[in-house]
């Protein structure tokens, strides 16, 4: 165990041990009478790892040799310190191919015992199983040679005997010709038509393109690429490569499934034909045919004989039927992706002269109700409305309204109005009307989103047909609206609408039902047509022309189709003028000859001027200083304008300046603030509701985003503050009238709605049946009115210059006039009679509205029958406002 003998070294024991040194070779070894071999088997102190690798070189004997006086003794070996020596990159390459870490030569030993387990045993299963693979592989395909050999040569045998036979028997006929040649015939018809050679050279191609996928599939984990990213370099798998690639190639391509499906076909008909083809005396071509058979019907290998064709036959049908598998998913996803892309409204609307509606609001109902009439005389219309909402939501949604679409069929389709290849499958290009509805939420946002919707219509490549109407909440950015869009544009300020609207019926108690009347499609609308025939009448005889509508403007040429409203009565109609008029329908009036009608003079020479007034106005309204700037201009100098709602005063003139209110230039009005809120009784009662001449319950701000919230709070401010007004009547005052006793609420309230106008803007139609059984409101369904306002819009661009006007605080507007203003008292006159009388304030009588009636009558028939007329009864006209 020690070094005491030098001249007797003893062989190393590492790694390379079985190399001896040179000395050792040339020296003779000794003689062992008992065993033969030179280094022990089990040598006790030896480490496992040297034990390991020795293992495969040991006999099967275990029992050691005895020690020789020479190289018995075992010496210990001293290692020194080598170098640390860096791996290359090679070694690195192969490390990663391997899947093991590479480890330093003086390292190797230290994590010997440890790279030893699972990893080298997995190793070592590897490629026992691939040796076995092989082995396999080969000695199949060794057998299945040496069978079709020996079938070669048993046909070869065949040919042979065949040809001697054949030449025997022409030996013994030499004389008949006729008969050799029949024999030569004969050897060629038993030729079997090929080359056996050609035959195996397919046979052997068909089987190793088939087994080059396998192999690539199962060894493709082992081989891998580099790449640079920058300054590092990054090995990486082929496979994950290929299923890149493939991925890539099926997602970008649109006929990749198809073209992989076709692909796929011709290789399994190749490759079987070839295979066919190597094992049957048929020719290439019917090989091939023969193998398209199997793939098209896997039942046709049922004829097949023999062991080598049927197995051709069978695996040629099992690829058949992977690929009908194939065909069936392919063709079953293209039916479904289709299905699910009319479901979700993703094709494409082929229709030209219909109306579009870009985006979903509570206004749709009305709208589409509004469309659906106007339509009606034509027989019906297409209406598309795209929206960013699921296509079957929209679809129920629209099947839940209540009421006939009269011929009018709508179109549902989703997507954003932003993007330019959404607008093209609405086909925008050859739409003849655009409505963008406003959003519910933030009013700015919503306008927002209206300018950039016009911005995308505008970009449309094809140009636009038809003109845009776009709803907006505020009026402020009208004006960057029509910059954008210019003549192209019509807009409607929903916000601003309303409010006109509810002051100008505050002011004149009825007028609510005038503009529903008149702005929807259900009775007579504004209408605008040339009539040549017309050319050279005066404006007076204009409006006695028609029988079935009532002139209302001139559209003058001259002056670029401004339209004149009310104008004066010399006006003489020239040559490409148009006239405005009130009519059913388009296709319901034509000029007629002129009636003979008696000219009086009006009862009274002017108009008595509306006193101040007090108005109370409940809630509050992000245009609440539009509202009173309106206000202002039609009210009496004097009128006071209470304001009470749940904002701080000091906060109110904040937001009033801020929105462009100098309060030092009213003129007609002074405010007065009261803070409280408008659904505590306690509040509202601090209040003088008994001294007020109009009463306007406004949605509040604060709750506008909910229709169905904003409308509660409105109708129970409306119930406490007629609640609050009949406890305070003299019981003198309350006379029965009505349906409903005075005894009950209702009829109190009733007595109460007597004394003042409430006017309350309501959001949701379904509250308006509420108030109308009850008969205690003068109310206002804005959301109705802004829908009819932009189907009239769409139906006519012209008309909003008409509305805009009407509903100005300057120019014409409508009012209700008395009936003593016109006539005397049970004076007999024709509605023509009372038209022309009423050119001498230069009023313009659209309807009436006889004192036990419920509704006026817009252009009423008849015009020249005389009836009997009450002072009671009231005349609507469109006139210029006379008081200040």
């Amino acid at each position: 165990m020690s070094l005491d003998s030098e001249d007797s070294p003893s062989p190393s024991f590492d790694r390379d041990w079985f190399f001896p040194s040179p000395s050792f070779i040339h020296e003779s070894p000794p003689k062992s009478p008992k065993s033969h071999r030179r280094f022990p088997t089990t040598p006790k102190h030896f480490p496992d790892s040297i034990l390991s690798k020795s293992q495969s070189f040991r006999p099967s004997s275990s029992i050691p040799p005895p020690a020789t006086s020479k190289y018995g003794i075992l010496r210990r070996r001293v290692e020194f310190p080598r170098p640390l020596i860096k791996p290359s990159k090679q070694e690195q390459h192969d490390s990663f191919l391997d899947r093991k870490p590479v480890v330093p030569s003086e390292k190797k030993q230290s994590t010997e015992k440890v790279s030893s387990g699972p990893s080298v045993h997995r190793v070592r299963f590897r490629w026992d199983l691939t040796i076995t693979v092989a082995i396999v592989i080969t000695a199949l395909a060794s057998s299945v040679h040496k069978n079709f050999t020996l079938h070669n040569q048993v046909i070869d045998l065949q040919d042979q005997i065949l040809k001697l036979n054949v030449t025997l028997r022409a030996c013994n006929s030499f004389s008949n010709v006729d008969a050799s040649d029949s024999v030569m015939q004969e050897i060629d018809d038993y030729d079997y038509g090929g080359d056996n050679g050609l035959k195996n050279l397919a046979l052997i191609v068909s089987l190793t393109l088939l087994a080059i996928p396998v192999l690539a599939f199962k060894y493709i984990d082992f081989v891998s690429t580099s790449r640079s990213s920058g300054n590092i370099w990054e090995a990486v798998l082929l496979n994950k490569q290929l299923a890149y690639r493939v991925d890539v190639f099926l997602s970008v391509r649109p006929y990749a499934k198809p073209l992989a499906l076709l692909v796929a076909t011709l290789l399994v008909i190749c490759l079987g034909g070839l295979a066919m083809f190597g094992v049957t005396n048929d020719s290439l071509a019917d090989c091939l045919w023969l193998s398209w058979t199997f793939v098209a019907d896997s039942g046709n290998h049922a004829n097949s004989e023999g062991i080598g064709p049927r197995l051709v036959s069978v695996s040629i049908s099992f690829g058949g039927m992977l690929i009908f598998a194939m065909m069936l998913g392919l063709v079953s996803d293209a039916i479904s992706e289709k299905f699910d892309s009319l479901r979700k409204g993703r094709s494409k609307v082929v229709e030209q002269n219909h109306t579009l509606i870009l985006g979903w609001s509570d206004k749709l109902g009305s709208l589409l109700n509004q469309l659906a009439i106007a339509n009606e005389s034509l027989g019906g219309g297409i209406v598309v409305v795209m929206a960013e909402r699921d296509k079957e939501e929209m679809e129920m949604d629209i099947a839940k309204m209540e009421f006939d679409f009269k011929g009018t069929f709508v179109i549902c389709r989703s997507g954003s109005p932003l993007i330019l290849a959404d607008l093209k499958k609405v086909s925008v290009s050859k739409a003849r009307a655009i409505i963008v509805l406003a959003e519910d939420g933030n009013a700015d946002q919503s306008d927002a989103r209206a300018l950039r919707t016009v911005l995308s219509l505008i970009g449309v490549k094809e140009g636009l047909k038809g003109h845009i109407v776009v709803e907006l909440s505020d009026l402020d950015n009208e004006v960057l609206l029509k910059l954008v869009g210019g003549d192209l544009v019509e807009t409607v300020v929903a916000h601003d609408v309303i409010g006109r609207l509810m002051i100008q019926c505050a002011r004149q108690p009825g007028l609510a039902q005038i503009w529903e009347d008149i702005l929807g499609f259900e009775n007579c609308e504004f209408y605008i047509k040339r009539w040549p025939q017309l050319h050279g009448m005066q404006f007076e005889d204009i409006l006695i022309s028609f029988p079935d509508a009532i002139p209302c403007g001139i559209k003058v040429a001259s002056f670029g189709g401004k339209i004149i409203l009310n104008p004066e009565d010399s006006y003489v109609l020239q040559e490409g003028d148009e006239v405005l008029v009130i009519a059913e329908d388009d296709d319901s009036y034509a000029p007629a000859a002129l009636p003979t009608v008696w000219r009086g003079s009006l009862p009274k020479d002017s108009i008595v001027p509306k006193p101040a007034e007090r108005i109370l106005f409940c809630g509050w309204r992000r245009d609440m200083e539009d509202m009173i700037m309106v206000l202002d201009a039609f009210l009496a100098q004097g009128s006071e304008l209470w304001m009470f709602n749940d904002v701080p005063e000091k906060e109110r003139e904040r937001k009033l300046i801020d929105g462009g209110l100098d309060l030092s230039r009213l003129e007609n009005i002074q405010l007065v603030n009261r803070e409280g809120n408008t659904v505590i009784r306690r509040h509202l009662e601090s209040l003088p509701l008994q001294s007020f001449d109009s009463i306007l319950i406004l949605a509040d701000e604060s709750v506008e985003d909910s229709a169905m919230q904003a409308d509660s709070r409105s109708l129970a401010t409306l119930l406490l503050i007629r609640d609050i007004q009949s406890k305070r009547l003299p019981m003198s005052n309350q006379v029965h009238g009505g349906s409903f006793s005075q005894d009950t609420w209702i009829g109190e309230m009733q007595q109460a709605s007597d004394k003042s106008v409430i006017i309350s803007e309501i959001l949701d139609p379904r509250t308006k049946n509420l108030l109308s059984m009850s008969k205690i409101s003068d109310y206002v369904l804005s959301n109705e009115l802004v829908s009819m306002a932009l189907a009239m819009v769409a139906e006519d661009q012209q008309i909003n210059d008409v509305l805009k006007e009407l509903f100005a605080e300057e120019g014409n507007e409508l009012q209700i006039r008395q009936a003593d203003l016109y006539l005397f008292e049970g004076e007999e006159l024709s509605f023509y009679e009372v038209l022309i009388r009423a050119r001498q304030r230069r009023e313009i009588v659209i309807g009436y509205r006889v004192s036990n009636a419920e509704r006026a009558v817009i252009n009423p028939p008849a015009k020249s029958e005389r009836r009997r007329w009450s002072l009671k009864d009231v005349f609507v006209v469109i006139a210029e406002k006379e008081w200040e």
